[in-house]
């Protein structure tokens, strides 16, 4: 008789299949996005995102009381301010609204960890990531203004920057004003490659940020580059960025795995706006199993290497996860 293998015999039961099971999800893997905006008794659920609210800060404790209840390991803030102008300098306003919300949710939860996103396309009325002078998004004046951005986020308790404006040096501008203002151990997390990618659309209507000319290829990755990501990941970290960050994360699991396998530094998935939207439309409609897939998902993306993943979906994931213990 030939031989041949018998692998379902690890698969024969729930309990062997935890047993050997490689990759594990957890809530402490997660963070989950937050967006405040000035206001006050204000819980606007995002047309595009069933399930995601902007909050007034008057309203915040109801959202940042739950991801704590459901032991989820961190969030992330992004800021929807009233007023904009052309430099976005809400954005480092000591009383912005990221500051105030960063400042509030360590007050009510001072163990929770609170990261920033340090970007301007929320905060400038062209709604791109950088200062814009005769129609081009300029460098090293964007930086300026970044690197004040994330020293006044440090400034209000931040624990992580976030920086996603995909400016060239940013790190080292970060990094530099950081330090220099005795925010040394404030860590860095390096939105290192962020792809121009159609995934983005719901966020832009969550952050109002949809840019007002043009696009953001000047600045975001093309889609089609693997070895260009390994280039940005590896100025990052010789930069001194303390963990990377891949966005989005579906449609790029071959990036992940590339940084994951090149640098030893965490890895971060972004499951972006778009990638969430599909499901819950899909899952409205009926046409998928909402839960069976999304933890399909967030498995997919630990397997490729991701130690954390920023996702939308982390309270539902975080209670299914808790049926299943």
């Amino acid at each position: 008789m030939q031989s041949f293998k018998r692998h379902r015999r690890l698969r024969q039961n729930s309990a062997i299949r935890r047993m050997v099971r490689e990759n594990h999800v957890s809530p402490a893997d997660f963070i989950y996005p937050i967006f405040a905006v000035e206001g006050s008794g204000i819980k606007e659920e995002v047309p595009s995102m069933p399930g995601v609210f902007h909050y007034s800060l008057d309203r915040l404790h109801e959202e940042v009381d739950q991801v704590a209840e459901l032991g989820i390991g961190s969030i992330i803030l992004f800021g929807v301010p009233e007023e904009k102008d052309a430099c976005g300098s809400s954005a480092y306003a000591e009383d912005g609204i990221v500051q105030q919300a960063i400042r509030q949710v360590k007050e009510r939860h001072p163990d929770l960890y609170v990261m920033a996103d340090t970007c301007l396309c929320q905060f400038t009325d062209h709604g791109h990531c950088g200062v814009v002078e005769n129609g081009e998004i300029v460098n090293d004046e964007s930086l300026r203004i970044l690197a004040q951005t994330a020293v006044s986020q440090a400034k209000a308790g931040a624990d992580m920057i976030a920086p996603s404006n995909m400016m060239d040096g940013f790190v080292t501008a970060f990094r530099q004003a950081l330090d220099e203002a005795g925010f040394v151990h404030v860590p860095i997390l390096s939105y290192a490659i962020k792809y121009a990618s159609a995934f983005y659309g719901p966020f832009r209507d969550a952050a109002h940020s949809s840019p007002q000319f043009g696009d953001r290829r000047t600045y975001q990755m093309d889609p089609a580059n693997a070895r260009e990501a390994l280039r940005e990941a590896s100025s990052d970290v010789d930069e001194g960025a303390d963990m990377l960050m891949v966005k989005p994360g579906l449609a790029y699991m071959d990036i992940i795995r590339q940084v994951r396998d090149r640098f030893d530094l965490p890895v971060a998935a972004y499951n972006v706006s778009g990638e969430y939207a599909m499901v819950k439309a899909a899952a409205e409609r009926g046409w998928i199993d909402e839960r069976g897939v999304v933890l399909e998902m967030l498995t997919g993306m630990k397997r490729a290497g991701a130690d954390l993943i920023l996702t939308y979906h982390a309270k539902d994931a975080a209670r299914w996860l808790a049926e299943d213990v």
